[in-house]
């Protein structure tokens, strides 16, 4: 195999973006995001703030977004279409200010849990009121929130405590928040850190305990770091077809857990480059099994992993991703499903998935059987697979390809430029 440097082009990190938009919103000033993801899911986000009365224009490939420094006033209806993140974050932020506020999404994002927030934000002061299974929608009638203690269960989503936190500066007193059995720790980091970036005082004094203190968020001129979860599927891409693939803009100082995705490719056997301003993985021959990984903080990346799996010599184990379950769809469920249909065995626990090379299956070394993926309307399964579909030209298909629009509307077209052979044979 050819080892040709590629470099692959990585958009913004959605996660960024998102929590970049919202503590511009909440800043006093106008903050500039330089080079954002433009997705359906950081565009509904925008649209979402552009609802609660925040201006925010286009200038090139820069956002401007106008904060007046506290929370809105004028109350509105809120739609998140599928963004997790609008609807975990913006009804904190509304809470802070006044009015009524009515948030709805799509009937995925209604399905995904919402209760734990809405308790949160009902032992703070606001008055909640969900419906329907996941918690959408969801009416805040807004007064403000007061400061003072309060315990997060963190077991489904970081996304509850992330919009807390951030909604925390503009209440006129401290919160200080303990959370329990938190999953996927590396977004709270994130959160915090992008906090402090726009000026925030926040500090752990204590594992799982995080303090606040008011005086609100102040505009900030930011560079959004390429998506490292987008990035893992260059990455695993490079390991399984033996080639070179830097991404540029994403190196040790990220901001993202999920660069770590690149460890879980070492341990494979691919040889991995860790920089100052890039990440570059080499594929060195087939992949090694016979291993297990608890990817719990990492887990929107487990499927990368797992899609390419069956390419190894040996079992794979992933642990510590049973909240994988709540995501755009049961990923767990989703993944074994659509390796089963490609003649590969797997084994499912309540938090684990151990892959069987495709070899055991008698579809010969390192080959699956002809299937059609079912994305469950899920980005990540698409491009997960799209990834073992580089190592079966032709015998995947995928009855909704175009769900990656979600978080890279050009991913289908930036992997056949990288890998044109394996794509189009």
């Amino acid at each position: 195999m050819s080892a040709t440097p590629l470099t692959a082009r990585i958009p913004g990190s959605k996660s960024i973006t998102n929590r970049a938009l919202l503590l511009s919103a909440a800043a006093s000033g106008t903050s500039i995001l330089r080079d954002p993801l433009v997705s359906e899911d950081t565009v509904a986000f925008r649209d979402a703030l552009t609802a609660l009365g925040v201006r925010v224009s286009e200038h090139g490939t820069s956002w401007e977004i106008t904060g007046a420094g506290r929370g809105p006033t004028a109350g509105a209806r809120v739609w998140c279409a599928d963004a997790g993140t609008a609807a975990r974050f913006l009804p904190p932020f509304a809470a802070t200010g006044r009015g009524t506020y009515v948030f709805d999404g799509s009937e995925q994002l209604r399905a995904r849990p919402l209760r734990p927030l809405a308790d949160a934000l009902s032992r703070l002061g606001a008055k909640v009121g969900t419906e329907g299974v996941g918690g959408l929608p969801l009416r805040v009638e807004a007064d403000g929130l007061r400061g003072g203690e309060l315990a997060v269960d963190g077991r489904l989503s970081s996304q509850f405590l992330s919009g807390l936190l951030m909604a925390a500066p503009l209440l006129p007193d401290p919160l200080t928040v303990t959370v329990r059995d938190l999953v996927s720790r590396p977004y709270i980091d994130m959160t915090i850190a992008l906090m402090r970036r726009f000026g925030a005082r926040v500090d752990e004094d204590a594992p799982g305990v995080i303090a606040t203190a008011g005086g609100g968020y102040t505009a900030t001129d930011l560079v959004i770091e390429p998506d490292a979860s987008t990035a893992s599927y260059f990455f695993a891409a490079a390991a399984v077809t033996g080639r070179t693939v830097t991404v540029p803009g994403l190196g040790r100082d990220s901001l993202q857990g999920d660069l770590g995705f690149v460890e879980t490719l070492r341990r494979a056997g691919a040889r991995v480059e860790i920089g100052a301003d890039s990440t570059t993985v080499t594929g060195t021959g087939p992949l090694r099994g016979g291993f297990e990984v608890d990817m719990g903080t990492i887990s929107d990346t487990f499927m990368t992993l797992a899609a390419i799996a069956p390419l190894a010599d040996a079992p794979i184990t992933i642990r510590g991703i049973g909240h994988a379950r709540l995501k755009e769809s049961d990923r767990l469920a989703a993944v074994a499903g659509n390796l089963g249909a490609c003649g590969v065995v797997t084994v499912t626990g309540r938090d684990w998935l151990t892959v069987h090379p495709a070899a055991e299956a008698g579809t010969g070394a390192g080959v699956v059987r002809p299937a059609r993926i079912a994305c469950h309307r899920d980005h990540r399964i698409a491009m997960a697979f799209s990834v073992l579909g580089l190592r079966a030209p032709g015998r995947l298909t995928f009855d909704d390809p175009a769900c990656v629009g979600k978080t890279f509307p050009g991913f289908h077209a930036e992997l056949a430029r990288l890998f044109p052979q394996e794509v189009l044979t």
